[in-house]
């Protein structure tokens, strides 16, 4: 992930479209933004969240923190489902493919925690893995729980208590490509993760993709199928 979270093709287009999402969704604030990422992993997605205000970050991995460390971000460790902040502390959290991991154990009590630190009319954003038909190798090297649908996501974020302000499917124009390739790996018995870099001509074609659709959805544009599932929510005023 350190390696490939960086410039990697789904990586960089995944974090394409969350910026499209979340940037106007915070265009109304003044002031300086404390914005949380809850799981932050290795940490390279606080650096593209620290040009839109002050970011942090938490993750249970005391690994991932190590490289977070190495990145020069700010990261603690801490549990999605007791988050060690007061209630309302932040402007905006993100959490991207979290989740769906399998430490956590409740994801709804996450869900609650996300939104219990938002401040009232703050930004969530959530991004998960979508559908039970694309379940492979990579998942169990991943330690998944579950893939979810649009509306498993969106039921997720209104029992917390927030408003569902947009909810799409993405990573959808390589859906056919992706849902083939978990098709032969079940097949074929693979095991291993699928994060790593591709040959350079796929990189560059694939991240071409991400870019298109990263583009579209800040157009406005929602996708009906997808690999991954993504919601911007706001906490009620």
């Amino acid at each position: 992930m350190y390696e490939a979270e960086e410039k990697q093709w789904w990586y960089a287009g995944q974090r394409a479209i969350a910026t499209a999402l979340l940037t106007p969704a915070l265009a109304a604030g003044r002031g300086e933004r404390r914005l949380l990422d809850a799981g932050c992993g290795t940490g390279f997605n606080l650096l593209a969240l620290g040009r839109l205000g002050r970011a942090s970050g938490v993750d249970l991995s005391s690994e991932a923190l190590a490289f977070c460390r190495d990145r020069g971000v700010r990261a603690a460790r801490a549990n999605v489902l007791a988050l060690p902040f007061a209630d309302g502390t932040f402007d905006a959290v993100t959490s991207f493919d979290v989740l769906y991991h399998a430490w956590v154990t409740d994801d709804r009590a996450a869900a609650g925690e996300l939104a219990r630190v938002l401040r009232p009319g703050g930004v969530l954003l959530v991004r998960v893995p979508a559908l039970r038909a694309l379940w492979g190798a990579h998942d169990a090297a991943v330690q998944s729980r579950h893939r979810y649908t649009r509306g498993e996501l969106s039921a997720l974020l209104r029992g917390a208590g927030l408003d569902v302000r947009r909810v799409t499917y993405c990573n959808s124009i390589l859906f056919p490509l992706l849902l083939g390739r978990r098709t032969l790996d079940r097949l074929l018995s693979r095991e291993g993760s699928d994060v790593g870099f591709l040959p350079r001509p796929l990189e560059w074609a694939f991240g071409k993709a991400m870019r298109a659709e990263a583009a579209l959805v800040g157009a406005g544009l929602s996708f009906p199928i997808g690999a991954s599932v993504v919601a911007v929510a706001r906490k009620r005023a």
